[in-house]
């Protein structure tokens, strides 16, 4: 019995002690519920808002499509009609047609000739036809597109995306920036058209797309980015500040519109860097603040008109400043001044350091060539330079450019190499020169009145290759005085010294000029 009553104390026992436990469970849930709910009204807002408010993160494009079907509709093909000339008589030795030598190294443009050259025609002749892309700018009828592509060409055949199709004789082009306009006549035609974005607002790294006729495929897009800004010194145009793009350009691309993501037009395809001739993910475009400018003055006169000084500069670098008396690196160098220019009269001198102008500094070349391009005609403007060492002040009369300059570039004829026993080696700065004669003058492409050392032989490695010198130039200064042949060029090499430094003056069968430091090859 004792037993039986233990056991039922115990088992009375338990089961309040059960009832407890399920009481205290009950009550701790309770708690989490309540606390979970009161959390949510309390919390769920604030994480809700967390992500709006922190940093964005972009969302990748699926498709381009939406942006496509915007831009396509308004990139045209354009070919282009040269007419024959008089029929010419077959040659026994036909012209080759020029070599790649005459075109900057490893650029290529789109222009593509799909007939033969007129030496080979046959009987019945037929126009010269070229092809290339461009872009509706105006649904009036202006179409933007590159120079090249409608170079000389009599007539164009414009062809939109519709298989619509207009012929135009108003044609107006820019070959110093490589832009042209096109003017078809509409009538009563709605056109589609693209607006101008502004190209400064693209950062590297922006996404864009090229659209044209690649090999005359119309239509095609392709995608990429923007690889680099304000490529120049390429010497394509006259005038540089290139887009560079990975999007892919083919030949026919030429003229086409390079679009940001908005569907705006921020660049103009004009060319590839290339080995081959095709893309390797080097594209080059015109950007659209360049075109707005250039084709605002087509459309007005036909015509673009800059302000001309009549010099070859170059950039002021550290090591040639202090020899030319100049504080820092800001302002250009004076190469050459060209006769009978503003800048003669006005007695800028080879060697002097623009400083100035109109107040406003200079910093580098490409500065100024784009404000005195900006500068009004007929007008006087003030130049501030540095000449050996001292600061003098001038003014000019900034003129019209004339239409040849920067587009002719007389080329070099046969470059026989002038005999052993004429060169005099310039040890020192390791190249070989000879006299400057009419003759060599003549075959290496200089006025016949120039006067100097012609460089046959650079040393590899020496200090003449490090600083640039190549067989054909000229040396016409040594330590801004004027040499006017081998012996005199050797005999003012010897006196100066590598390790301060000696100053040439070296001109180029392009007729360029410029001022070169040569220094000690630390690596020899």
């Amino acid at each position: 019995m004792l037993s039986d009553g233990y056991g039922v104390m115990a088992q009375e026992q338990l089961i309040k002690g059960g009832l407890q436990a399920m009481a205290r469970w009950s009550f701790a849930l309770c708690c989490l519920l309540v606390g979970g709910l009161a959390g949510g009204f309390i919390a769920g807002p604030v994480l809700r808002g967390q992500h709006p408010e922190g940093a964005a993160v972009p969302k990748e494009l699926n498709s381009y499509r939406d942006i496509v079907k915007k831009v396509l509709p308004a990139v045209v093909s354009i070919e282009s009609r040269v007419k024959p000339k008089a029929k010419p008589k077959a040659e026994k030795n036909p012209r080759r047609a020029p070599s790649d030598d005459q075109i900057p190294e490893e650029f290529r443009r789109f222009f593509e000739e799909f007939q033969q050259r007129p030496f080979e025609m046959p009987e019945q002749q037929v126009p010269t036809v070229g092809f290339g892309s461009g872009f509706i700018v105006d649904p009036k009828g202006v179409i933007l597109t590159n120079y090249h592509v409608v170079a000389g060409a009599d007539s164009v055949e414009v062809t939109l995306a519709d298989d619509r199709h207009f012929t135009s004789k108003e044609i107006h082009g820019d070959r110093k920036t490589d832009l042209a306009i096109v003017r078809i006549d509409p009538k009563d035609q709605k056109l589609p058209s693209l607006e101008l974005g502004d190209s400064a607002m693209m950062e590297i790294g922006d996404r864009v797309l090229a659209a044209g006729a690649p090999f005359g495929l119309t239509g095609t897009v392709t995608a990429g980015i923007v690889s680099a800004k304000g490529r120049n010194g390429l010497n394509v145009n006259m005038y540089e500040d290139f887009l560079q793009t990975d999007a892919a350009i083919n030949p026919g691309n030429s003229g086409g519109p390079l679009v940001n993501l908005e569907g705006k037009v921020i660049g103009i395809n004009s060319a590839i860097r290339s080995r081959t001739g095709g893309f390797q993910g080097v594209g080059l475009a015109i950007p659209s603040n360049m075109a707005k400018s250039i084709m605002s003055q087509l459309l007005s006169g036909g015509t673009v008109h800059r302000g001309y000084l009549g010099v070859a500069i170059k950039n002021l670098d550290p090591q040639l400043a202090p020899r030319l008396g100049v504080e820092g690196t800001d302002g250009v160098v004076v190469g050459q001044v060209y006769d009978n220019s503003p800048a003669s009269k006005a007695g800028i001198k080879e060697g002097d350091v623009i400083t100035t102008i109109n107040g406003k500094p200079i910093k580098s070349s490409r500065e100024l060539q784009d404000m005195v391009a900006a500068l009004p005609l007929h007008k006087p403007t003030q130049l501030n330079v540095v000449r050996d060492g001292q600061p003098k002040s001038l003014q000019v009369t900034i003129e019209e450019q004339p239409d040849e300059f920067g587009t002719t570039v007389s080329m070099p004829r046969s470059r026989r190499s002038p005999k052993e026993a004429d060169t005099i080696p310039l040890d020192k700065i390791g190249v070989d020169v000879t006299d400057l004669t009419p003759e060599q003058a003549e075959q290496y492409g200089y006025k016949e009145a120039e006067k100097g050392a012609l460089i046959t032989k650079v040393e590899p490695g020496s200090s003449a290759e490090s600083a640039g010198l190549r067989r054909g130039m000229v040396i016409a200064k040594v330590e801004k005085k004027p040499v006017t042949n081998a012996s005199e060029a050797k005999d003012a090499v010897e006196k100066g010294a590598l390790d301060k430094g000696i100053l040439l003056q070296v001109k180029t069968p392009a007729g360029g000029s410029a001022y070169v430091l040569l220094k000690a090859n630390t690596e020899n």
